[in-house]
């Protein structure tokens, strides 16, 4: 994992030099930034759609537990629903819970590894071009 700074308003106000003009890696960054950003934004709501369907699955479960044994109950499989016994079911949710539990996960792990990136090429923007450039999202 990869150590960054917080961004301090001084960091923000003072550009480091004087010479303000965009070189190709600065222009690289600043695509870099745009570029992590949209990614930013698709990984939020992948991971709000998926901690959705990770309470649908609980509220569900919970109310399996109110099921009667002996009784079928539907369950969705691709687009159509199969009638399965309750034990059944139950094992399918679980498996499913389990898989959302670690795309959650992955997703968490990655956001955080893309507002890492983001917070060092602000660091690294506001650095060379302070208040210039403005890279609030």
């Amino acid at each position: 994992m990869m150590h960054t700074r917080m961004l301090s308003k001084e960091d923000e106000a003072s550009p480091g030099s004087e010479e303000n003009e965009v070189r190709r890696e600065d222009q690289e960054k600043i695509n870099r930034f745009s570029r992590l950003h949209q990614r930013e934004t698709v990984l939020e709501d992948q991971l709000k759609a998926k901690q959705k369907d990770k309470e649908d699955l609980e509220e569900i479960s919970m109310e399996l537990e109110l099921a009667d044994e002996e009784e079928l109950v539907p369950y969705k499989i691709g687009d159509a629903f199969f009638q399965l016994p309750l034990a059944d079911a139950q094992s399918l949710l679980t498996t499913s819970s389990e898989q959302i539990d670690e795309q959650v996960s992955k997703l968490e792990e990655t956001l955080g590894d893309v507002r890492d990136e983001l917070q060092q090429l602000k660091v690294a923007l506001y650095a060379r071009f302070g208040r210039s450039i403005n890279l609030e999202t």
